[in-house]
């Protein structure tokens, strides 16, 4: 397969090894663009896409639908502003309100726990997705999204 189809397409089936291979070099493009100041940033919402078509194929490879990566990326980009508003709001509202200085800074830091709590769980969720889906065997045989990857060349 080569990088074209294992980056810009969800169709077809990958191994582990394509897989985490896949993985690293989009993470180590991530890095590199984070150093460059707005372009950068821009770009590397552009590499969501071809995050998303090695899970899909990933998935494909395991016997599920690509789209599964819905849930946990739901999980993982909505609970931290679930948090955020929610807790967020909280400590506004303490601020507000005239109930003194210690229940404020009291309102305050709950509220900035409950979303330190909240970014936790979505990081959890999505480092248990990745090892999930890096870590699981594919189905043997030909399933209903292709035929099996190849064996990586060593």
């Amino acid at each position: 397969m080569d990088w074209k189809t294992l980056f810009f397409t969800a169709d077809g089936r990958i191994g582990r090894s394509s897989f985490w291979i896949a993985w690293l070099v989009l993470l180590g493009v991530n890095v590199v663009l984070g150093w460059i100041p707005l372009l950068g940033w821009f770009l590397s919402l552009a590499t969501i896409y071809c995050f998303v078509c090695i899970y899909a194929k990933r998935l494909h490879d395991m016997g599920k639908s690509g789209w599964l990566q819905i849930v946990p990326m739901l999980i993982t980009f909505a609970l931290p502003v679930v948090g955020l508003f929610a807790f967020g709001g909280m400590a506004i509202g303490a601020g507000l309100a005239d109930q003194g200085e210690a229940a404020t800074a009291a309102t305050v830091l709950g509220g900035l726990g409950g979303f330190l709590i909240t970014l936790c769980l979505a990081f959890v969720v999505g480092l248990g997705f990745l090892i999930w889906v890096g870590a699981s065997n594919g189905q043997s045989g030909d399933n209903k999204y292709g035929p099996p990857p190849l064996p990586a060349a060593v």
